[in-house]
């Protein structure tokens, strides 16, 4: 076994001169020795090097561009603990103040002067609160009636984020989705309501589909579910799963119902480090009313000598996405992040009319919910073709973009598609750039004159993978 390291001192030597530069990474145990700090600095930042740079990966929903000031608050503050309440507690302060922001921006009816919500690692952990509420409040209702309350189950589209898998699986809860279509790539609020029944705990539309980046139409289930409560005496309320579109809708189409006005939306969630422009990781969730938050979720904890009351499910977490979200707040105001949001919009409505012009690609849909879209090789074309989408993504990888090309959901899962998310980073000359890298692919893809693995994978109906996670 090789002992990495050392047991002098040679920090005065030159980093790419040391012997730890000829002897391969530690991967299986702790080396024995010290390492000097500049030693594995370089080590561990050599290890990233081959990667993609941030901003030029695609694929990702996450923040990967944040201003100075931003990014040397969150560093100042990286030693902070969230939950440390008595020690640090102007952060408490902080994470009050985002949400009652946050709740406001939605329209939140509630009176008390802090609003009901939570803060969480990421929308995942935002969307299994929500969760957990809407099946304890039906179980209560269902205990209340003598009822039997095993069985519960929860409706959305097959356009779902794992999290809610994850959920379903967790917490045994039935999960019911609504296929999506080439026809109709949104919820179809119909058969939604015909999945449901006296067990569904709530309806989940999702404003900004991660497959797709289109909107489910929130006001349209909300009239709908409002006359279904009616006849059937239920009480099923919705969930948004707003972790693209809650830091978009507000800003770039504030007059749409999609929110806490609409009667039957008891809780949203979203990701701070998605379009709330935070790096990762950070999600909210905000509750209509304190009464939609069960009183089982609040955990009161003797913690560092002090009571706490906590919701969530981690404990210590860092403070420092917090205080950056506060900080845009702050630095850019509702102003600010309408004209980020706005560029990125128009951005991606360019790159959308560009790629739609390149005579072999669709557009998936015609208009844009969201700062991304997605396309896929036109039918004819697809048929005659040496390569695919996979191949395209290989090629664009070779100059660092990562846009991923990945089959649909179920039931459409024989669609290939690619996508492009638009975030703060990303400017015109950059877009020009990346399509300017898309047309010679292609054009190199078209001179191919035998199939490639890719493509005899698809003419045998085989199963293909990208190599970029889309979520």
């Amino acid at each position: 076994m090789k002992t990495f390291g050392h047991s002098g001192n040679n920090a005065g030597d030159e980093v790419f001169g040391s012997e730890q530069m000829r002897e391969p990474a530690p991967s299986e145990y702790i080396p024995q020795h010290k390492t000097p700090g500049e030693i594995a600095y370089q080590i561990v930042k050599d290890e990233t090097f081959p990667q993609t740079q941030p901003r030029l990966n695609l694929a990702t929903f996450v923040t990967t561009y944040m201003d100075d000031y931003g990014t040397r608050l969150m560093n100042e503050s990286v030693a902070i603990n969230y939950i440390d309440e008595t020690e640090y507690p102007r952060v408490a302060v902080m994470c009050g103040r985002c949400i009652n922001m946050i709740a406001n921006m939605w329209h939140s009816p509630e009176k008390a002067e802090w609003k009901t919500g939570a803060v969480g690692i990421g929308s995942s952990e935002a969307c299994m609160l929500a969760g957990v509420a809407a099946w304890l409040r039906w179980r209560e209702r269902r205990k209340a009636a003598g009822k039997p309350y095993d069985r519960p189950n929860l409706v959305m589209s097959s356009a779902y984020q794992v999290v809610w898998e994850k959920f379903c699986q967790l917490w045994q809860i039935e999960m019911r989705t609504v296929p999506l279509t080439r026809e109709n790539p949104t919820l179809d609020i119909e058969q939604a309501l015909r999945m449901c029944d006296e067990n569904t705990i709530c309806i989940v539309p999702i404003a900004g589909v991660t497959w797709t980046g289109m909107n489910d139409d929130i006001e349209a289930l909300n009239d709908a579910l409002t006359e279904y409560n009616f006849i059937t005496g239920f009480d099923i309320p919705i969930h948004v799963d707003a972790a693209s579109g809650g830091f978009i809708l507000p800003f770039l189409d504030p007059h749409k119902n999609w929110d806490f006005r609409l009667k039957w939306v008891l809780s949203i969630s979203t990701s701070g480090h998605k379009y709330g422009l935070v790096y990762p990781g950070l999600g909210w969730v905000i509750w209509k009313d304190k009464q939609y938050l069960p009183k089982e979720m609040s955990f009161s904890v003797n913690y560092l000598g002090a009571n706490i009351s906590q919701v969530g499910l981690n404990f210590s977490r860092p403070a420092a996405q917090i205080l950056a979200q506060y900080y845009n707040f702050i630095h850019l105001g509702m102003d600010g992040y309408r004209e980020i949001h706005t560029n990125s919009m128009e951005i991606a409505q360019y790159c959308h009319d560009q790629i739609g012009k390149i005579p072999c690609f669709e557009n998936y849909a015609k208009k844009l919910d969201n700062p991304l879209f997605i396309w896929y090789l036109k039918p004819e074309y697809d048929s005659k073709a040496n390569w695919t989408l996979f191949d395209l993504q290989d090629k664009l990888m070779q100059s660092g973009w990562m846009v991923p090309a990945y089959t649909m959901p179920k039931d459409i899962e024989d669609m290939v598609v690619m996508r492009i998310v638009v975030r703060q980073g990303m400017s015109r000359d950059m877009a020009d750039m990346l399509l300017a890298d898309i047309r010679n692919a292609v054009a190199e893809l078209e001179k191919l004159e035998y199939p490639t693995p890719s493509r005899i994978a698809a003419q045998k109906a085989e199963q293909q993978k990208g190599k970029v996670y889309t979520h």
